[in-house]
């Protein structure tokens, strides 16, 4: 069976690059953006249980996120209009990876998706005027097990490509990953 998707383990190989195949004609393109059996046999084996959406502008940053066990997040993120950075950075104690994080530009022109299991938090930051970002989690949101970390936390030491995003009032006073509320184990599969 031939899959619609080229995988890609990154430099953390937990993280997964998916490249789907986009047919082109003179009447636009055609894709799929998720087949449960491709994943699977590529080593995303989990169910989506919401699909999120988001616009943002020019250089917002949303993020790190991530919530803590049970309800901890995988998400297949997708920008479907615009261009983000988008960073995947292991939270996982005893990782070999821990606090090193993946970058990777997504864009409506690469149609580029990543997989960030969980265990990771997640951030990404707008590139254009407008930017939307899809994303599919395996797990439903829960206010109660939602945590951060500061986006320019020296320890992690991520360089961002601008010094003064426009944040939101609760990720601007998140902490350093020193100080966050973390119960992910890194577990070697």
């Amino acid at each position: 069976m031939i899959s619609r998707f080229d995988f890609r383990r990154l430099d953390i190989p937990d993280v997964i690059l998916v490249e789907p195949r986009v047919f082109k004609d003179s009447r636009g393109f055609f894709m799929e953006f998720f087949r449960a059996s491709d994943f699977r046999r590529n080593g995303i084996d989990y169910d989506f249980v919401q699909d999120n959406h988001s616009r943002s502008g020019r250089f917002v940053l949303r993020g790190f996120h991530y919530q803590l066990r049970p309800y901890e997040q995988g998400k297949l993120v997708r920008c479907i209009r615009g261009r983000i950075i988008d960073v995947a950075l292991d939270i996982r104690k005893g990782s070999p990876w821990y606090g090193k994080y993946v970058v990777v530009e997504l864009s409506e022109y690469n149609n580029l998706m990543l997989w960030i299991p969980p265990g990771f938090a997640h951030a990404f930051l707008g590139l254009e005027e407008q930017n939307e970002v899809i994303y599919k989690v395996t797990k439903e949101y829960s206010a109660e097990h939602e945590r951060g970390i500061i986006w320019n936390d020296p320890d992690i030491g991520l360089g961002w490509i601008i010094e003064n995003p426009m944040l939101s009032e609760k990720d601007r006073n998140l902490p350093r990953l020193k100080d966050a509320e973390n119960n992910f184990f890194y577990e070697r599969s």
